[in-house]
């Protein structure tokens, strides 16, 4: 006998169904992972699994005293007291009695000890990850049969999702969780259940499979949908051309037309994809940002130690660290919203900056999202095009009447979405993301990562998004217990270098062209110990006229293979190609030794 039966279960919240005569069984001890683009129902099945919600139709059957908990999405205002005391609200009643005092002091301190968590601390104070994870432990203390999770991995760090990946893989309960984590699915979900214009797919897979299976499936539907379309375009144009004779042929090719039409209005609509596009506006110089032994914090407190750090044009770099490490006061400072406390920060030239706050705090809630985004404006500029903003909102998958709505009453992912389109209507040759993956749905995410790769701005992003740092970013700045480090490559390859026995230097430059040797820690070291020899003022003047000479090589280099680039190029005298081929070997070797240059006087510069 199945645990849960799910029997043509139908909801609608008086507006579209969100679930239409859903059906399924669930067992014992499963890990089920529910997919689902944002706003297709995904929080109303928990809710219904809960017993929170009541269907409109239809009915949800469990075995006999089956226990049930959730932890919902965000942490639910007015929870007060100790760690302790909130875990404690989750007891059962039998628990809760005199009698049973020591059972519960029991409980409570094995629930405490597995969620590592202090018993005494003020829930109040916590951050939200430990709100999240004390929440957990209200769910636990109960030993549920079923445990519902609602977006788990939000707000956490890495170390606490791993922790949270091996804590829930030993949980005896039947587990099933909404989540955005790639990684966190792959690790867990061993089915996969996907809700998709009402209806429930189940797929009795792992999500690596699914992946594969979906897109298989979604290549014979287009097959067999452009088939359908063919024969219900013939058979149009048939009829329209009249019946020749009353036999009882035509009259049944009529029928069969009459039902393919009613087929056809009864097939579910395709969901639109967001059409997303980032407009990198004019390019910014060679240097973005150099930080000389940098260190931030507020007033004497020092949260960011001195750091040395070179941003170049084009970079993309992922800042990975716990919650509360200083990632955020990090970005205030290489932005230079945030002085130094010592060192130098030298910002490049030509700098247009968007910046995507994980709080939402740019969008106002009490302005429509036409208003959030226009501004002002009824049109708005993309790529030299202008637009209109309840056009350009589309491309975002709101509908005119969402566009015309108050974002107050919009889920995390409708805000999320809004944020972006806010961000990308402005041009930016430099993109700070904070958190940009939380909330959105699978297919979002995907066309992000695929506009950020693309993107030819620089990019600093801080994300927890394992799968999300592996596709987009080319290294990684890492908070570390013995500093901050740079690692080339994604969040795999940090952990790869992080495993072996080589250690990295504690700064590098970002730009893949000024690569760190091994012998390069070797002489910082010597370095850090005698004395450097100060710049002339000959030197002193090369420094300074480095940067502009670089882009001037850089920007020959582009027009050059713009050039090359052209279908006629190669029809062109063989001296010629020639000649460009010399000249373009000439600039790499130039702006090669300009940057070498150009970083050797910099670390003298002092």
């Amino acid at each position: 006998m199945a645990q849960i039966t799910i029997q043509e279960l139908t909801i609608g919240y008086r507006g579209p169904t969100l679930l239409d005569s859903v059906s399924a069984r669930i067992d014992r001890g499963e890990k089920i992972g529910l997919l689902g683009r944002n706003g297709s129902g995904k929080t109303t099945l928990l809710r219904l699994l809960a017993g929170i919600e009541v269907p409109d139709s239809g009915c949800i059957e469990m075995e006999p005293g089956t226990v049930v908990s959730w932890v919902p999405q965000d942490v639910p205002d007015g929870i007060a007291g100790t760690i302790e005391q909130v875990i404690a609200m989750g007891l059962s009643e039998e628990l809760s009695l005199p009698e049973n005092e020591w059972k519960k002091e029991q409980v409570l301190e094995r629930t405490c000890g597995q969620l590592e968590l202090q018993r005494d601390a003020d829930f109040s104070k916590l951050s939200t990850g430990l709100k999240r994870r004390t929440l957990l432990g209200r769910a636990l203390v109960s030993s549920p049969d079923v445990l519902l999770l609602d977006e788990p991995t939000n707000h956490l760090d890495i170390d606490a999702i791993t922790w949270l990946e091996g804590f829930l893989a030993s949980v005896p309960a039947t587990l099933i969780f909404v989540t955005h984590d790639r990684a966190f699915l792959t690790k867990l979900a061993k089915r996969i259940l996907e809700i998709d214009r009402g209806k429930l797919f189940d797929w009795v897979c792992d999500y690596p499979t699914f992946l594969d299976r979906k897109e298989q499936a979604l290549l014979a539907q287009e097959k067999q949908d452009a088939l359908f379309e063919k024969r219900l375009a013939e058979e149009e144009a048939w009829i329209r051309t009249g019946i020749k004779a009353r036999r009882t042929r035509n009259e049944g090719r009529v029928r069969r037309l009459e039902e393919m039409r009613r087929v056809r209005s009864q097939r579910p609509s395709k969901v639109g994809s967001m059409k997303l596009s980032i407009d990198s506006g004019e390019r910014s110089g060679m240097l973005v940002c150099d930080l000389q032994q940098a260190s931030f914090g507020y007033g004497d407190q020092v949260i960011v130690p001195p750091m040395d750090l070179t941003i170049m044009r084009g970079d993309k770099i992922g800042i990975l660290g716990r919650n509360g490490v200083g990632k955020s006061t990090l970005l205030k400072g290489l932005l230079g919203q945030l002085a130094p406390i010592s060192g130098s920060v030298r910002l490049g030239t030509k700098l247009e900056i968007a910046y995507f706050d994980q709080t939402r705090d740019i969008l106002d809630p009490e302005k429509t999202a036409e208003e959030n985004v226009g501004v002002g404006r009824t049109t708005i500029t993309i790529g030299g095009k202008s637009k209109h903003v309840i056009g350009y909102l589309q491309d975002f998958l709101f509908t005119p009447e969402q566009a015309r709505s108050k974002i107050q009453f919009f889920s995390g992912g409708q805000r999320n979405r809004l944020l972006l389109a806010k961000l990308f209507a402005q041009s930016a040759n430099m993109l700070v993301m904070d958190e940009p993956t939380n909330d959105l749905d699978a297919e979002s995410l995907e066309l992000l990562e695929e506009r950020l790769v693309e993107y030819e701005g620089t990019l600093l992003v801080v994300s927890h998004d394992r799968a999300f740092l592996n596709n987009v970013v080319t290294s990684m700045m890492v908070f570390e217990e013995t500093g901050i480090k740079e690692y080339v490559g994604g969040y795999d390859d940090w952990l790869r270098q992080k495993s072996s026995s080589v250690k990295l230097p504690m700064s590098c430059s970002a730009f893949p062209s000024a690569k760190t040797k091994p012998v390069d820690s070797l002489v910082a070291s010597v370095r850090s110990e005698t004395a450097v020899k100060k710049l002339s003022y000959k030197e002193k003047q090369e420094l300074d006229s480095l940067p502009a000479k670089i882009e001037q090589l850089e920007s020959e280099q582009a027009t050059l293979h713009e050039k090359m680039g052209e279908p006629d190029y190669f029809k062109q005298a063989a001296p010629i190609l020639a000649k460009d081929q010399s000249r373009l070997a000439e600039l790499e070797r130039l702006l090669e030794e300009a940057l070498r240059r150009w970083e050797e006087l910099g670390e003298r510069d002092v």
